[in-house]
């Protein structure tokens, strides 16, 4: 019998709806998931920063205009502290709990924090199953997570977002093992 491979990232190009999709999979999901997500801030039809909000409900802003911080991506200053804090934390949780973990976005923000790096690859290693997005453009890091043999890449589109949820579902779903989903204590 073949498994499916344990981690189901996305990919495509920005405003593709990779957050979207992965945010109704994870509505939709039966067992227990935790992890995070991202999402725009917008003031005025214009994009100012981005959010990180946990499954659990925790939240804070990643990244705004705004910032003075000297960790910058683009326009955009970084508050770190939120993706190691709230947002790594919510990744460990996964590993506790040995659930699905949910992960938006292995993205060049996030890169800039090496216990981010370092939480991933434990999550890709230990967490039963993994569900993300991951940035299009390359870098060493994503080309090495991509690269990985349980690891599959999905390309979204508009065009196939839609169509993707009940795919992505069984997959994310389907045993590698008799005790999946495991029971929570």
């Amino acid at each position: 019998m073949t498994t499916e491979p344990k981690a189901i990232l996305l990919t495509g190009a920005p405003g593709c709806g990779k957050t979207t999709l992965l945010k109704q999979v994870v509505a939709r999901f039966p067992g227990q998931a935790a992890g995070f997500y991202t999402e725009e801030i917008r003031e005025s039809d214009f994009r100012t920063g981005f959010k990180l909000v946990t499954l659990d409900g925790r939240e804070g802003i990643l990244a705004h205009i705004d910032f003075k911080s000297p960790v910058r991506v683009g326009k955009y200053g970084l508050d770190l502290g939120v993706l190691e804090g709230p947002g790594v934390e919510s990744l460990r949780t996964a590993l506790r709990h040995q659930c699905l973990a949910v992960i938006d976005e292995i993205g060049p923000m996030e890169l800039r924090s090496a216990l981010f790096r370092q939480t991933v690859l434990q999550v890709l290693d230990e967490a039963p199953r993994v569900l993300g997005t991951i940035v299009q453009r390359e870098s060493p890091f994503t080309e090495t997570i991509k690269a990985r043999s349980d690891v599959t890449v999905i390309e979204v589109s508009r065009a196939n977002r839609d169509a993707l949820i009940d795919e992505l579902l069984r997959r994310i779903q389907s045993p590698r093992s008799s005790d999946w989903p495991p029971a929570l204590p």
